[in-house]
């Protein structure tokens, strides 16, 4: 295979001319270069993995905005617009405003079908309003309350360059307007996550510097029976997401694999995890370490690799050790109910973004979207700077791509038919996915100092000079990256088809002496899998010499 290379000369004279998700969340104290760090994988079947663009713009007063729910395209009703909205790309905005989200879904008979706005236009409606996180937090309970919540119980990461904040909201019910919230900020020298169950347990009342609530948050409870006790004992997620099995095992349990990563309490907090104790983890912890931003995307790779979940060393990971399951997660054999692990990574993810948010750059510079499309264990991170005024054509629906048609073109497609080669023969095939990954992700990390201080001399003269060139460069590493993904698609099929292994060498398939290509290697299946194959078939492949 050509090796996949980008010269940083190269790269600097190029760029010249989404019920299952994760967020983890890294305070500006606790990252390794002091910058704000939030991450989201959006793993929803039938999501399309695509990279939005809102433009800033203008509006005259009484522009209305039509409102359509993110997941299903349900058009929900109108709004009214914004005067000014600002530059968005991705789930960041141009002023370093990141908003992530998961579903803990809660209590179901508190979902308002005649509210307007669902979580995800929320996300993106938000975006387009705000300059900071707190105004963000505001702007969002603003609208739910003036419009209505149509979506079930959401846990969103609300963050910019200098803080991060959690904030979890559920409705309250049919025909009643409005939401009940409650947002933490998380302390500048923590690391956080929220995994599709609710996290905000006992919070404090009188800190209305680090904690904000809606008015009702507690009374509603009691009136609708869902607490009974003392105020100071109130917990949001036991109130409004009661835990069960699924809650701990299956989104908790996403937490936990990252505090187990990054702190020294994964031991402790194990046992909640099991199910052999309910006191839960707290919402943030203090890292053992400071966290880069590379780090952050090496975890949204998590398969429990390494701890008492991991998924690659039972029969159901096959003879190649894949840390895949197939969903649905719950499986009935004679009436009994069992289920597979459910990590960080995972196959059905539409985009996977790692934010970067800095207080010491200009905005343009400052937030950088490491976006991926499909699962962010066989994707590539390429830079998405905050400022660009178009989304790369590979990250978009190019040639009409959506989830069931597909394009060559598009990133989302070629992630995933590079991907699905891969599963079967996982711990086969993983290195040579790896060694592509590394190397790209590797050279943007070195690149960015020089892209950025090229970026910062044209701000110093030309904003949108600066705005143009980073814009060029978003797009140049995804269709780069695209391109070289191609070339590993085409390499894997010619070295693992047929399930034989072709020899390589210096990165080329070998050759005899004459030029014909070399033996194949037949690797066959892995002793531990024979062993079992054999207990499960008794006699039945034996070989038997025939009677004389």
């Amino acid at each position: 295979m050509r090796k996949f290379i980008f010269s940083i000369a190269m790269l600097l004279a190029t760029a010249a001319s989404s019920l299952a998700c994760t967020n983890l969340i890294v305070g500006k104290n606790a990252s390794a270069d002091g910058s704000t760090i939030v991450s989201y994988s959006a793993d929803s079947y039938g999501l399309f993995g695509e990279l939005y663009h809102y433009p800033a713009a203008t509006y005259p007063k009484g522009t209305m905005l039509k409102v359509y729910e993110w997941d299903t395209g349900k058009y929900l009703g109108e709004i009214e617009q914004a005067r000014q909205t600002y530059n968005v790309v991705g789930n960041m905005n141009e002023y370093q405003v990141t908003i992530g989200e998961t579903t803990f879904g809660g209590r179901p008979e508190l979902v308002d079908p005649t509210g307007i706005i669902d979580y995800g236009s929320l996300i993106y409606i938000t975006l387009q309003r705000s300059r900071t996180a707190r105004e963000a937090v505001k702007v969002m309970t603003e609208l739910v309350q003036q419009y209505g919540y149509y979506s079930s119980g959401e846990s969103f990461t609300v963050a910019d360059p200098t803080e991060v904040w959690i904030l979890e909201m559920i409705g309250k019910g049919p025909g009643v307007r409005g939401a009940v919230w409650v947002a933490v900020r998380v302390p500048d020298d923590c690391i956080s996550a929220h995994a599709n169950q609710s996290r905000i347990h006992r919070f404090d009342l009188n800190d209305k510097e680090n904690c904000l609530y809606s008015y009702d948050v507690i009374s509603f409870a009691r009136e609708k029976g869902y607490f009974n006790g003392l105020n100071k004992d109130f917990s949001f997620a036991d109130a409004y997401s009661p835990l069960d099995f699924g809650l701990r095992r299956f989104c908790e349990a996403r937490v936990w694999s990252y505090f187990n990563r990054f702190t020294d309490y994964g031991d402790e907090y194990l046992p909640y995890i099991k199910g052999e104790t309910n006191e839960p983890m707290p919402l943030y912890v203090r890292p053992n370490r400071k966290l880069s931003v590379q780090d952050v995307k090496d975890m949204m790779r998590d398969h429990y690799e390494g701890t008492p979940l991991d998924l690659s060393n039972d029969f159901g990971a096959g003879p190649y050790k894949s840390p895949y399951r197939l969903s649905p997660l719950n499986f009935n054999v004679d009436g009994k109910e069992y289920f597979n692990e459910r990590p960080i990574s995972t196959q059905q993810s539409g985009f996977v973004f790692v934010a970067q948010m800095r207080a010491d750059k200009p905005d343009p510079i400052g937030g950088v979207l490491w976006f991926g499309a499909d699962d962010a264990n066989m994707t590539v991170f390429t830079p998405v700077y905050c400022c660009a005024t178009k989304a790369p054509v590979c990250y978009t629906r190019v040639d009409g791509a959506d989830y069931i048609t597909f394009s060559w073109n598009s990133s989302f497609w070629i992630y995933n038919w590079v991907a699905n080669m891969v599963y079967p023969r996982y711990n086969l095939m993983i290195e040579d996915v790896r060694a592509v990954q590394q190397e790209a992700e590797s050279t943007f990390n070195a690149a960015q100092a020089g892209i950025e201080d090229m970026a910062a001399k044209l701000l110093e003269k030309d904003k949108n000079a600066a705005v143009e060139f980073l814009t060029n460069y978003t797009n140049m590493t995804a269709q780069s990256t695209l391109d070289a993904w191609k070339q590993l698609g085409t390499f894997l099929i010619v070295k693992y088809n047929d399930g034989v292994v072709k020899r390589v060498k210096d990165g080329r398939f070998e050759r005899n002496s004459i030029g014909q290509p070399a033996p194949v290697l037949r690797p066959g299946y892995p002793k531990e899998f024979l062993e079992e194959y054999v207990k499960q078939t008794g006699e039945r492949y034996l070989v038997k010499e025939p009677s004389k």
